[in-house]
């Protein structure tokens, strides 16, 4: 018999649930085998409660609604929730699909959790159950919540998306008055409103202005928005105004700068919270004209040694990383040469044969400025959400602290 949409989510729901970080994880046991070549991923829950903490100090204190979207921007969903969840300055998560909505539920989040994206007919009264709050983000908006509410048996939350020019969800500001006289009394149980900006500075202005002047006109009509946010990352940094009840940044809370890693770490150091890693599976010596990978975009000119790290494309390290990037192999930094194949890095030793089969590479982490997400984007000619965002979600997540695995970053 076929799975409904609704058994389906609560099936991955039910499996994620069973990877929620338990006491001891990630603490020296067998999780990542001392032999195991495959790529992996360590996360500092050090680094992020620092980053929440610059976070919280830049918002003036108020509370954080963390965006744990797309896997916990390639951290992990659930590993980055548990290091978050405790923190009083985090208000609740914010996530763009109904499967991490219930999934944060049932590895037993018990904080707010919003669901910024809409949802099929037959999920929702599971997420009114659970208590996930619901976006009124269409101009059927109200009564689709109301019938998973009737369902439910429950009442539901739920916060206004108001597309004040991003163009991409939300009611348009412009209709959004009329929408609203629409529903009357049908209007479920409004918590919150908030809007979405494109990052253009003086074009959030105008967004802002248009957020505000809607705020304003509604309560002058006896209708009560509860909890404004808008600020993402890149408004946490630069856009003070923003601000208002909470900030739902994203990137920053796991160490990476959202627009100008330049300029934004002159206001506030950020640190990374993630490393991408595997072992070193060949290590070669390229004699004069012999070349590596696809393209031959590498010929050696000299003897020189090379080592293959299984990690490409398809775990998310970006192909563009023969731009520049560097690879770190027992304490020493190594250029990437020839294109990144789907499962292959290949990085030059030098003269020396400096790394032998199953040492540790680094491609992102922490224990070098070279290794930072912002630092690898940019030698890669990609964006930071693409480094963070695209690495595989199949690959196993162990959250490190001191003398744990790997090398443990300097502020754990």
């Amino acid at each position: 018999m076929a799975l409904s949409r609704r058994q389906f989510l609560a099936a991955s729901a039910a499996a994620a649930a069973t990877l929620r970080p338990q006491e001891g994880f990630g603490r020296g046991l067998p999780w990542i085998p001392a032999d195991r070549f495959d790529p992996w991923i360590e996360v500092s829950p050090a680094a992020i409660r620092h980053n929440a903490e610059v976070v919280g100090r830049l918002a003036g204190g108020r509370p954080i609604l963390a965006v744990t979207k797309n896997n916990g921007y390639g951290l992990g969903l659930l590993e980055v929730a548990s290091v978050l969840e405790p923190l009083d300055i985090v208000h609740g998560f914010a996530v763009v699909k109904a499967e991490s909505a219930l999934a944060l539920r049932e590895a037993g989040v018990t904080k707010p959790v919003l669901l910024m994206g809409l949802f099929e007919d037959d999920v929702g009264p599971e997420l009114v159950r659970q208590g996930v709050d619901l976006v009124l983000a269409t101009d059927d908006g109200a009564d689709r919540i109301s019938r998973a509410a009737r369902s439910s048996g429950r009442r539901p939350r739920t916060h206004l998306y108001l597309d004040t020019g991003m163009g991409r969800m939300g009611l348009p500001y412009h209709r959004a008055p009329a929408v609203l006289q629409g529903w009357g009394a049908d209007l479920p149980g409004l918590v919150g409103a908030f809007t979405a900006f494109t990052e253009d500075p003086e074009f959030d202005r105008e967004q802002l202005d248009r957020f505000m002047g809607f705020v304003q006109r509604t309560r002058r009509d006896g209708l009560g928005l509860g909890t404004l946010h808008a600020a993402s990352s890149n408004g946490v940094f630069h856009f003070p105004e923003s601000h208002l009840d909470l900030v739902r940044p994203g990137i920053a809370l796991y160490g990476a700068y959202p627009s100008d890693a330049g300029r934004e770490r002159r206001i506030a150091e950020l640190r990374p919270a993630v490393s991408l890693k595997a072992r070193v599976v060949r290590v070669e010596r390229l004699r004069p004209g012999d070349s590596v990978s696809y393209g031959r975009s590498f010929v050696a000119q000299s003897p020189t040694w090379v080592a293959t790290i299984p990690v490409g494309h398809a775990d998310g390290y970006p192909r563009g990383a023969v731009g520049g990037a560097r690879v770190l192999i027992n304490g020493r930094l190594h250029p990437v040469i020839g294109a990144v194949s789907a499962s292959h890095t290949i990085v030059e030793l030098g003269s020396e044969a400096s790394a032998q089969v199953g040492d540790v590479a680094t491609l992102v982490g922490w224990e070098d400025e070279a290794l930072y997400p912002n630092t690898v984007a940019e030698d890669s000619g990609a964006s930071v959400y693409d480094v963070l965002m695209h690495l595989n979600p199949a690959l196993p997540r162990v959250l490190v602290e001191p003398a744990s695995l790997g090398e443990a970053p300097p502020w754990a």
